[in-house]
């Protein structure tokens, strides 16, 4: 695969166009649905709280967990057929099965058509893999912030869409609506998006093994991969519970789905706020002090929830929150752009992409679990240490590069 020319410039540009709608789309799609999930499976039958918060964190999990499970052979098959197959395959299931949850009638359904979404899903991640092959290392910062910015704006306004559409026409809707955009994604992919990929034969293509031997900061790889893991895991912890709590800090009363929808999308407006401008600062310096900073404001900021009494109070720390995750996850995927070799972009990012995954099933069910013995806000506990956990594995592993 070679990267693009200047020649080539209008057309890497309409390609990052489309995926940044693409990635847009995904991310207003799943977050339109995933923050009220907890009350659409209340609505498939009579559960208790245990069994509600349970479920909730199935649902949530068994997506992250089958992604995990397959991303590596994805990464594999990418690496030989090209990223722009996998955007399609990710769009193209993705709009089928989340119109079918919309039909479920049981939460066992919403369950397995979740697994079979995670099990073909990457769009996001198979286009940030397109467009780190397609752009110059020294923009790599700028394109990995942008690509950013697409998908914090969707989770932005997918929660508000999806809090006013569910409050009036009904949580299934909801689901209706994403299956079609996302119908609308794989279509515009496969005519705008433009590869410059030269298939590596099955022969030819290096094991895996020989990669990571030839890698000349295989720790620092490693320790990419399990930082993606703990982000990810403290980012979802409240995912499945979120309107659960709102539910409850509002005791009942009022329009609780299109509350829990803002609060949900609070993270969004400051990650969208600062998202570019993180971006060219990781061009500038170092993006292993970016990451360090954005885990230090993050864990300084759960510890207040824990103390929140109303949803305002939540919305607006959440809001700090999204500040400091925009410093996060682009780090990591600039780190890995600069580190990793052009040939090995598919594998390296679907192992990333299947920590992540594996953060999105131990975030969720670590949420259910704390929330179940103790009370929802004693998550947030929790996940500050994970993220200062983090922080600490950072400075032991990653210190030479940290301080050049």
């Amino acid at each position: 695969m070679g990267r693009a020319t200047t020649n080539d410039s209008r057309v890497w540009r309409r390609s990052f166009l489309t995926l940044w709608i693409g990635c847009f789309i995904t991310a207003l799609g799943y977050s339109m649905t995933m923050p009220f999930i907890s009350l659409y499976i209340d609505t498939l039958g009579k559960f208790s709280t245990w069994q509600l918060n349970l479920y909730s964190g199935i649902a949530f999990s068994i997506t992250y967990l089958s992604q995990a499970i397959v991303s590596p052979f994805w990464g594999s098959l990418a690496d030989r057929k090209g990223r722009k197959l996998m955007c399609l395959r990710a769009s193209g299931v993705m709009a089928c099965t989340i119109f079918l949850v919309g039909t479920a009638q049981s939460v066992w359904i919403v369950i397995l058509l979740r697994f079979l979404q995670g099990a073909f899903s990457g769009y996001i991640n198979n286009a940030t893999a397109l467009m780190a092959g397609e752009t110059p290392h020294e923009r790599s910062g700028q394109v990995m912030g942008n690509l950013m910015t697409a998908n914090v704006t969707g989770t932005l306004l997918g929660p508000l869409f999806g809090g006013l559409i569910a409050g009036s026409l009904g949580y299934r809707i909801t689901f209706f609506i994403t299956g079609i955009l996302m119908g609308l994604v794989f279509i515009l992919t496969n005519i705008y998006v433009k590869e410059h990929f030269v298939p590596i034969p099955a022969k030819k293509m290096k094991s895996i093994k020989k990669i990571f031997g030839e890698l000349e900061n295989k720790g620092l790889i490693v320790t990419m991969f399990l930082t993606t893991l703990l982000v990810q895991s403290s980012l979802m912890s409240i995912s499945p519970i979120i309107s659960l709590l709102v539910r409850q800090l509002m005791h009942g009363q009022g329009n609780i789905s299109l509350v829990s929808g803002i609060v949900a999308a609070m993270p969004g407006f400051g990650t969208l706020l600062v998202a570019s401008r993180i971006g060219r600062l990781m061009d500038k310096m170092k993006p292993e002090r970016v990451l360090l900073f954005g885990l230090v404001i993050t864990a300084v900021v759960f510890v207040p929830m824990f103390f929140v009494t109303s949803p305002l109070q939540l919305g607006i720390l959440r809001f700090i929150l999204g500040l400091s995750s925009a410093a996060m996850l682009p780090a990591v995927q600039t780190i890995l752009t600069v580190d990793v070799p052009s040939e090995a972009f598919g594998r390296i990012f679907s192992y990333n992409q299947s920590f992540q995954a594996t953060g999105g099933v131990v975030g969720p069910l670590i949420g259910s679990l704390i929330s179940s013995i103790f009370d929802y806000q004693s998550v947030f506990l929790v996940t500050a240490a994970l993220v200062l956990v983090n922080f600490f594995m950072i400075l032991r592993f990653v210190p030479l590069r940290i301080h050049k």
